[in-house]
């Protein structure tokens, strides 16, 4: 099955969509106690979509018993204005967690500040 990175979806084919793009790897991280989920826009993805993927997402990553500890959304890397979104899933370990709570000042990111 292609993953959401080879079609491109109707936002009413989501769920399913989320599904089998994540769902087959993401079994094999259910030991890894904490992760962080990231959906990044290319650019042209209304901020509305990418809550409704992430959403979705959630509810996949959550179903395998992983636990996203921190989240992120919206388009923070994007190529012009072109329409789409990626779904990052990033393991945390040991103080991972307390660094990316740190305040940060880059051109895609600030918070904390």
């Amino acid at each position: 099955m292609p993953s959401l990175g080879n079609r491109r979806p109707r936002i009413r084919a989501l769920r399913s969509d989320a599904r089998h793009g994540n769902a087959r790897p993401i079994h094999r991280l259910a030991k890894i106690p904490l992760t962080i989920l990231l959906v990044n826009g290319f650019g042209a993805t209304p901020l509305g979509e990418l809550h409704l993927l992430y959403n979705e997402a959630h509810r996949v990553v959550e179903s395998a018993a992983v636990k996203p500890a921190r989240s992120l959304v919206g388009s923070y890397v994007t190529s012009l204005d072109m329409a789409g979104a990626s779904i990052t899933l990033s393991l945390i370990e040991g103080d991972q967690a307390r660094l990316w709570d740190a305040p940060v000042h880059t051109a895609a990111l600030r918070r904390g500040m």
